[in-house]
């Protein structure tokens, strides 16, 4: 069984940089969060982690894990939500106590997607794979970035409803934040390998394939574990994402993951837009996704709200969820049961 924390009005928010924290010439950007999140009735309780950063992390890999464990076993912290991503957590995953992970919520992506997907796969306690606490520094959130909050307040037994996004953000404008803080300019239009109209049923799992792949073959990564303990012969719709790989870098580690027997019982795959995608000679992202959904004989959706070119939708790791996808529009009814 799946076990789903709960979000109340007015909870503490643990702070903590298991990868990348914020240099001092950014701090102004995690002061805004924090006044922001206390506008909307939250408690912050910061780490010394989240305000530091050199040589591509917020500090040795004992330390940000000594840091996430205390945040976790502090019993008036009811999510832990890291500032933003980065490039280094796998080194914190031989410290962290998975033994003693409680049932509170993990928030974020990019790097945090990989301890998200750990904390999933070995204890079937949902994570929720979604926005930066930076990125919520605004005035107030866009309607697909805000459903973050009532997604995480959702009861377990209960459901809760999230549509596609109307507009996407094509590039990052640091120096021109909308009150939303997201430039917001492109229509959002979902795509499939096949037909227009496409309906998946299965859990949900997924992350960041930059970092979600270096857990296969890991003890992290036991996802027919998971599979026989927590999910009861569900199957898996896996949620994807690129942020930097090319291509063939995209299909070799799809490869990896289908030989690793993660795609072995799923049911369909949704990815991410992405900025990356780099075509080799005339190998394109759209090819990568044909072939993907030719092997495994399953829908792909692609060009979906989630990960670095927002808005996104809030997934749940673990959740049991219907997507729906028609004419570009789609809809993710997930079920915390």
């Amino acid at each position: 069984m799946i076990q789903y924390p709960f979000l109340e009005q007015g909870a503490t928010i643990g702070v903590t940089a298991p990868s990348s924290g914020v240099s001092s010439e950014l701090h102004e950007l995690l002061n805004a969060a924090f006044k922001s999140m206390e506008k909307k009735g939250f408690n912050i309780i910061s780490g010394e982690t989240a305000w530091v950063q050199n040589k591509a992390k917020s500090a040795s890999a004992k330390k940000r894990a000594e840091e996430f464990n205390k945040m976790m076993l502090n019993e008036n912290i009811q999510l832990i939500f890291p500032p933003w991503g980065g490039e280094l957590l796998i080194e914190t995953l031989e410290y962290i106590d998975f033994e003693n992970i409680q049932d509170k919520w993990v928030l974020g992506y990019s790097d945090i997607s990989l301890l998200l997907l750990a904390i999933t796969l070995k204890t079937g306690v949902a994570t929720a794979h979604g926005t930066n606490l930076v990125d919520l520094r605004g005035e107030y959130s866009d309607d697909t970035t805000a459903m973050w909050q009532s997604v995480l307040s959702t009861k377990k037994g209960e459901s809760i409803l999230q549509r596609s996004s109307e507009k996407y953000q094509k590039e990052w404008q640091f120096d021109n934040p909308t009150p939303y803080i997201f430039n917001l300019t492109e229509q959002t239009y979902w795509k499939s390998t096949v037909n227009d109209k496409v309906k998946i049923q299965g859990r949900l799992l997924g992350g960041c394939v930059d970092t979600i792949r270096h857990l296969a073959g890991t003890p992290y990564g036991d996802v027919r574990n998971f599979e026989e303990n927590y999910i009861e012969g569900d199957s898996v719709i896996w949620f994807l994402e690129n942020c930097e790989l090319s291509t063939t870098d995209l299909r070799r580690s799809l490869v990896q993951m289908k030989l690793a027997g993660w795609f072995d019982n799923c049911n369909g795959i949704l990815f991410g837009r992405s900025s990356a995608n780099t075509s080799v000679t005339n190998y394109t992202v759209e090819d990568v996704y044909k072939e993907l959904s030719e092997e495994l004989q399953i829908p792909i959706l692609y060009d979906v709200d989630c990960g670095h070119v927002p808005p996104q939708i809030t997934f749940i790791n673990g959740a049991y969820a219907e997507v729906k996808s028609e004419h570009g529009k789609g809809k993710v009814l997930q079920i915390f049961k």
